[in-house]
């Protein structure tokens, strides 16, 4: 399946990994957050590399005091009626501050780009034959948000305030 970074085909080397680091680079592997908690000593020593899937029942707050040690997050839908996601990600950009690559991965459909890179996501894993276009359309479909998220858009409420910030809860 393609995986697109910022709506652009891109590739990772990465392989999920439910059984832990092992004897891996962490460079090599997504584990789940039970693992990455359970193995956080050895991971200090990997910064800058640590890859992480979190489940729809994972608690991203376990996960705020080391996401400096962690490149890349990677949210899993299991399937496309479970909005946890969208809540994950929100959380991690808006309340924790993660700024690296927060993936979506799952049961994605193209109705939900949309929403899923207003909440935070800048990769998804995207089955489409065009997965660039499909997600080029998708994502500009709507011209105007109605509330703050994740991303820099200014909902139209804001827009009526003068000097609003982007993003501000309405």
């Amino acid at each position: 399946m393609p995986l697109l970074r910022h709506g652009r085909v891109s590739s990772c080397s990465r392989i999920f990994s439910d059984s832990g680091f092992g004897d891996a680079a962490a460079s090599d592997v997504i584990v789940t957050l039970r693992s990455f908690l359970d193995d956080r000593s050895s991971t200090a020593s990997r910064r800058d590399d640590v890859a992480v899937r979190l489940r729809p029942e994972d608690d991203p707050r376990l996960l705020a005091n080391d996401l400096d040690a962690v490149s890349l997050i990677e949210v899993e839908f299991p399937k496309y009626t479970d909005g946890r996601g969208y809540s994950i990600a929100q959380l991690l950009r808006r309340r924790y501050g993660y700024t690296r690559e927060l993936r979506a991965v799952g049961q994605v459909l193209r109705d939900q780009l949309s929403l899923m890179r207003r909440s935070g996501f800048d990769a998804v894993v995207f089955d489409h034959p065009d997965a660039e276009g499909v997600y080029a359309e998708a994502v500009g479909e709507l011209s105007s948000a109605y509330q703050g998220a994740a991303d820099d858009a200014v909902s139209i409420f804001l827009r009526r305030r003068p000097g609003a910030s982007p993003g501000g809860l309405t």
